[in-house]
């Protein structure tokens, strides 16, 4: 699973360069015949269908996030050739073109799917939706510009349906990073992927702390991130105050702020260590990339 990682990272490290077959078997140091095959069988669709989701996806969250885009910005920032050919897959991916398609009841239909997943023991909701201009909680924002960063972290597939999953890997990281001297550094966790738009099966997340460099190997894996101007808000709760965080930030603030979602992964900073407080306490800022938007 690491080189497919590796080939994942690339992908999302050139999004808007060559993510060709052979481009990105090099860069997982595979043939690309064997590459094709063993990406399938890890991924559950082949390289050419992965790109092409991703590609549709980031289209979603423009038009979610930036709509003073046109529909041939969306297309060119998302790596497609024209706006025909965002628009001819996706109707075949939708069924619709997307001038036509009804992207609040997606939304809506989407977060019915993640509320369920994270039921409460009791088999009732564990959160419920912020509604727009609601700030109960006083969240406020800093803006903040964080230099580059690498980072060491462990990817976990499916997060949300194997919570566990994700406290494993959090503490396989510690155990490599305590006798390397990384395990007091910034701890973060990200997910490129947006629930709200993206199937629960095929959000990824990940565990990371900072590093100075790092060699990939087994479930450790390597990404550097660029500098970034974030929009963070600190918390110290459990995941229903999170989750109102990140509804607040994307929901009121963001389309308020004159920014739009930059092409990067919205972050959870651990102050201290991950779980420091238990799974059901977290003490973290979210931070949103952001950029101008050009709305």
């Amino acid at each position: 699973m690491a080189r497919v990682n590796r080939a994942i990272d690339y992908v999302l490290a050139n999004r808007q360069g060559d993510v060709s077959l052979a481009a990105v078997a090099q860069a997982a140091h595979f043939s690309p015949f064997h590459f094709h095959r063993v990406f399938q069988a890890l991924v559950g669709e082949t390289l050419g269908q992965f790109v092409k989701r991703l590609q549709l996806e980031r289209a979603l969250a423009l038009l979610s996030h930036a709509p003073g885009r046109s529909l041939t910005e969306v297309a060119l920032a998302c790596g497609f050739a024209s706006s025909s050919d965002f628009s001819r897959s996706f109707k075949q991916r939708f069924g619709v073109p997307p001038s036509a398609f009804d992207l609040e009841n997606f939304r809506k239909e989407r977060r019915a799917e993640f509320e369920r997943a994270l039921q409460g023991p009791d088999g009732g909701p564990r959160f419920c939706a912020l509604p727009v201009g609601a700030n109960p909680d006083g969240f406020s924002v800093t803006l903040r510009d964080l230099p580059p960063r690498t980072v060491a972290y462990v990817r976990v597939l499916d997060p949300y349906c194997a919570p566990e999953r994700v406290t494993d890997a959090y503490e396989h990281l510690r155990q490599w990073a305590e006798p390397r001297g990384y395990a007091d550094r910034q701890w973060l966790g990200y997910m490129w992927d947006e629930p709200e738009l993206v199937a629960l099966g095929k959000c990824r997340y990940d565990a990371a702390v900072e590093v100075d460099e790092v060699r990939p190997a087994g479930r450790i894996g390597r990404f550097q991130f660029p500098a970034m101007r974030v929009a963070e808000v600190r918390i110290a709760g459990d995941l229903a105050l999170e989750m109102r965080a990140l509804d607040w930030l994307y929901g009121t603030w963001l389309p308020r702020s004159g920014y739009e979602p930059d092409d990067q992964p919205a972050f959870e900073a651990w102050l201290g260590r991950p779980f420091a407080h238990g799974v059901e306490h977290f003490t973290i800022a979210c931070q949103l990339p952001v950029r101008r938007s050009r709305g």
